[in-house]
Formats: C-alpha cells, structure tokens, sequence
C-alpha cells in the first residue's frame, strides 16, 4: 500500500493532489530560467508518501515558498510540465530496490520560473521501518542542458503524449542500452565529463567513483583520506 501511494505522489500531475490544489497560490510555467547561486546545494526530506519534512533555507529560498507553504505537502510541488513522467518512473524504480537515484530535473518556482538540478535521492529505513527519502539538488551545467537532457527529455514527451509512458520507457531504455550504461550511469558521466573535460580514463568506472553523486551518501570520501594518511 506505501509503495503504491509513493508512486502515485512521485509520478502524479503537479496539482492533482488535494495538498497542492489547496494552494493560496499555483505558479503558471514560464519560458524564463530563474536566477539563483549555483554553488548552494539545495536538501529536503519527505516521508514515504512523498510529502516534505524537511528543506534547508537554500531550497526554501530558491524556489520562492515560505516554509510553511512547503511543509506536509507533496515534494512534486516544484515539479515542471516539462519533465517526462519516465524520469520518475525509473527514479522510483530505483528507491524501491533501495538503491540511490541520480536524475537531472527540471523544477519550478514559485513564480513559475524554471530551474535545473542534479538530483540526489537516498532511501532511509529506520530501526521501526518506516521509510523517507533524503534528496541533494546542485547546479547542472548548460551544456550538459543544451546539448543532452533538454533534446532526450523533448523526445521523451513527445513519445509520452502520442503513445504513453510505457513507450517512451521502452524508447528511453534503447537510447540508454546505446550508450551502454544505466540511467544513473548516464547522468553521472555526464555531470563529471563537464566538470572534467581534459580527464582521459575509463569512463564507466570513473563516473561511478569521481562523478558528481559519488558520495554525498556515502563514507567513500573519508575512506579515501583514511586510505592517504
């Protein structure tokens, strides 16, 4: 039953749920990028269904709600028109097998402005069993926007409002088995390729290790420093 009222909320329509229809106030999508400092890491929390616990002020700040107005409500409030449903099909996909999810998202503002970020998603089970979800979102570089997400993720709904989701997975999975690597696979390479563009090496294998993701949640930093001293 969690499980299905999780997928729900991760994959529903931006205000199909009573939580966002009962907004003092729903942002209309605009064709404008919001400004905001790229170097700040955006961290919120949510319970099993999907709903906010937890943002930290950076998220808060930058996409334009107060406090309250995020709190107990579906974390799919920043969700943007634009971003294909298969995203989060896979992302939750991911969750349920209780490994960590790596997607690029398109959000929305407050004010309706949108905004790129790496996410990061973690599944916590506590010592009782209940379920959360902890997320980091960073800056996304424009390349990587221009050149690869914003032309595969158009594809992506174009495919879904012809034909539904289940073809545009079946199309994103061959795009994917293309490229030889998972979607995880995909966008970490991605993200550290830019950030490292005269890094030569394994690419896979680096991706996993050295990309952007590696280690937000995990102990690999500090093994590697224990490893030098």
């Amino acid at each position: 039953m969690e499980n299905s009222l999780a997928h729900k909320y991760l994959t529903s329509d931006i205000f199909e749920d009573k939580k966002i229809i009962n907004l003092s106030y729903k942002p209309t999508p605009s064709d404008r990028e919001l400004e905001w400092d790229r170097s700040k890491i955006l961290m919120s929390k949510t319970d099993h269904k999907g709903n906010i616990l937890y943002a930290n002020e950076a998220f808060i700040d930058v996409c334009g709600y107060d406090d309250f107005e995020l709190m107990d409500k579906p974390h799919n409030i920043l969700r943007h028109p634009d971003m294909p449903k298969v995203i989060f099909k896979l992302m939750w996909e991911d969750l349920q097998k209780n490994n960590g999810s790596h997607i690029i998202i398109k959000n929305m503002s407050k004010t309706g402005r949108f905004f790129w970020v790496a996410n990061d998603v973690k599944t916590n089970i506590d010592q009782n069993g209940t379920i959360t979800y902890t997320a980091q979102q960073s800056a996304v570089s424009n390349d990587v926007i221009k050149n690869k997400i914003e032309p595969l993720y158009k594809k992506l709904i174009q495919i879904e409002n012809a034909s539904g989701v289940q073809s545009s997975e079946n199309y994103l999975v061959g795009y994917l088995e293309e490229q030889r690597k998972t979607l995880m696979e995909f966008i970490d390479e991605l993200t550290y390729n830019i950030d490292n563009p005269n890094q030569v090496t394994n690419k896979t294998e680096t991706s996993k290790k050295k990309g952007l993701f590696s280690g937000m949640f995990s102990n690999d930093n500090k093994e590697a420093k224990n490893k030098k001293n």
